[in-house]
């Protein structure tokens, strides 16, 4: 049991923050167009300052709340964690991310940041510890309603790249981009990371005991 909870909680802290790098990625390629989410931090940033991080931690939690009312369930300990890490990191790695001016550069950084990101989804609600604001949002209407995991990930996208770029945040091709491709990335990666994780906690249970002299 100990070592099925550890490699749970690997894959939940590791996946946040492939997750978070992905998300800094695609926003330091601003020239195409940001995630649907970051338009909307970027937006709230722009207006009423704070760090982009900040306003991530602070819409985590209005979504927390929201999906609360709605599923009359205590969010797990998980959620809470991812929104709360996921802002530390992006602060982090926007940090040391250098900024990059380079069309071609942007272009390779954002297709990369997409690809890590949507790995970094299906690495993280694998071990089911507690998906994130806005993946638990996209699993509730999942839940509610039976659309596929791709169409409720890019509705819930597609409201949020409209309230951000009604703040001013930076929507562009890259958006759209985004809002249409990250849902099919995290409907493959999310079989693949559920199999992977019970492949290891498996193996590793049926690993014989080491012997003490």
């Amino acid at each position: 049991m100990r070592r099925s909870l550890y490699y749970r909680w690997l894959f939940f802290i590791v996946g946040m923050m492939v997750l978070a790098l992905g998300f800094t990625m695609v926003i330091k390629a601003d020239r195409l167009g940001i995630s649907p989410w970051d338009v909307l931090h970027v937006g709230l940033y722009q207006n009423f300052g704070l760090s982009i991080g900040t306003w991530a931690i602070l819409a985590g939690l209005t979504l927390v709340v929201v999906t609360w009312v709605f599923t009359k369930r205590i969010p797990q300990v998980g959620t809470f964690l991812n929104m709360l890490l996921i802002g530390v990191f992006i602060d982090i790695f926007n940090f040391l991310i250098p900024d990059i001016e380079n069309l071609a550069a942007q272009i390779i950084m954002f297709a990369a940041g997409l690809i890590i990101s949507g790995c970094g989804v299906g690495m993280y609600v694998a071990p089911k510890i507690g998906a994130g604001p806005r993946d638990g949002l996209m699993l509730v209407i999942v839940e509610k309603t039976g659309v596929s995991v791709n169409i409720a990930k890019t509705g819930t996208e597609v409201f949020a790249a409209v309230a951000g770029g009604l703040l001013g945040g930076p929507i562009g091709v890259g958006t759209v981009i985004v809002a249409l491709l990250t849902g099919k990335i995290v409907q493959t990666t999310l079989p693949i990371f559920e199999k992977m994780l019970n492949t290891i906690i498996e193996k590793k249970s049926e690993a014989p005991p080491i012997l003490k002299i």
